[in-house]
């Protein structure tokens, strides 16, 4: 007469392939009595290049809003964006140096790191103002987008028929026209208006669309859920619903989302002053200053690195935490364990199947 089988105390972790449980019970190990948001910030925080590029662009916001300051709040750089003086060096060329050991003269600074340009104006000051402004129109383009995108998106997903179909016709229609030149268009009348704030807010009124067809396509699953028609059978009304149950369950798509849409946005800010229809003078954005200095490209290429190098890092280093982000919120990305935590889980697996199947024996 055959022992009848002990249940296995590991459920449907014993049906899967040895190495995939023993994977699972890990990532299961891990995690226990985390909740969500501890786990998100846990799957981050393992991502090792978003981490630095959130650290980079944290040092490089520091560094443009503390060193000439904002506003009436004064900064600790002595120079202003559009102080004029004296060349320091000939051509205004930069007046730090590299170490010994690098090639250079000797590690220095100098009173203008960055150079100086025809007026005698401090680089350093000049690509500090524009990272500033770039930053904002960043934030205001990724918060103005992301409203509308989220409301537009939600609506048409939730309320399907008729509004569905307007809302996404509309969004159809702001689709097919080109990003740049709308926004050149509305760029054009910021600038005459007077504003970066403005350039920002019409740039956001033409981002939105890839985020409000996605937001749709999460509402639209989430809409047959239990939990929405318990909420529904409850008496909850339709804003409490959108706003407390189901956006909560879209975070993860539009925090991506957003993360992508800013850093494609300082670059649609850069390309616009370039071509002279975004940022103008008197304010200052590092595409407006490339434009500014594109004639002294051969002969004094330091005017361009700072504000290229710039945008090229902000862009990176946003796009960097977009991916961390969405690796985080995403469930089905997992993490290779290493062979030292696989081994150990596997002993302590075979230690718990052996004391289960022990009183059956």
């Amino acid at each position: 007469m055959s022992t009848p089988e002990t249940p296995s105390p590991h459920g449907a972790l014993d049906e899967l392939p040895p190495e995939e449980a023993v994977e699972n019970a890990i990532e299961l190990k891990e995690v226990e009595g985390l909740s969500q948001n501890q786990i998100v910030l846990r799957r981050f925080f393992r991502h090792r290049a978003a981490v630095a590029a959130m650290v980079v662009l944290i040092g490089i916001v520091l560094l443009a809003f503390t060193s000439i300051g904002v506003g009436p709040i004064p900064g600790w750089w002595k120079f202003s964006p559009n102080q004029t003086g004296a060349l320091a060096n000939p051509s205004g060329s930069p007046t730090m140096s590299l170490p010994t050991w690098l090639g250079g003269t000797g590690l220095a600074i100098g009173e203008h790191p960055f150079g100086q340009d025809e007026a005698g104006r401090d680089v350093f000051a000049r690509v500090m103002r524009g990272t500033q402004t770039s930053l904002t129109v960043m934030g205001i383009v990724g918060l103005v987008a992301s409203m509308v995108g989220i409301l537009v998106g939600a609506l048409a997903g939730y309320y399907r028929g008729a509004l569905d179909s307007w809302l996404m016709r509309f969004t159809d229609l702001v689709i097919t026209i080109p990003v740049l030149v709308l926004g050149a268009i509305l760029g054009s009348l910021a600038a005459g208006a007077g504003g970066a704030y403005l350039l920002a807010i019409f740039l956001g009124l033409a981002s939105w669309t890839t985020l409000a067809r996605l937001v749709r396509g999460e509402f639209l699953s989430l809409r047959e859920r239990e939990f929405v028609d318990a909420a529904r059978v409850a008496g909850a009304s339709d804003r409490r619903i959108i706003f407390k149950h189901m956006l909560p369950n879209s975070i993860g798509v539009i925090i991506v989302n957003q993360t992508l849409l800013m850093s494609s946005a300082i670059l649609l800010e850069t390309a616009l002053s370039f071509v002279g229809m975004g940022i103008r003078y008197p304010n200052v954005s590092l595409g407006q200053l490339i434009n500014q200095y594109q004639e002294a490209f051969a002969t004094r290429p330091w005017l361009f690195w700072w504000p290229g190098m710039l945008i090229v890092t902000i862009a990176l280093t946003v796009n960097f935490i977009g991916d961390g982000m969405r690796d985080a919120f995403d469930p089905r990305q997992k993490r290779i364990p290493s062979q030292r935590k696989m081994d150990r889980a596997a002993a302590r697996t075979a230690r718990s199947t052996a004391a289960a199947a022990e009183p059956g024996l």
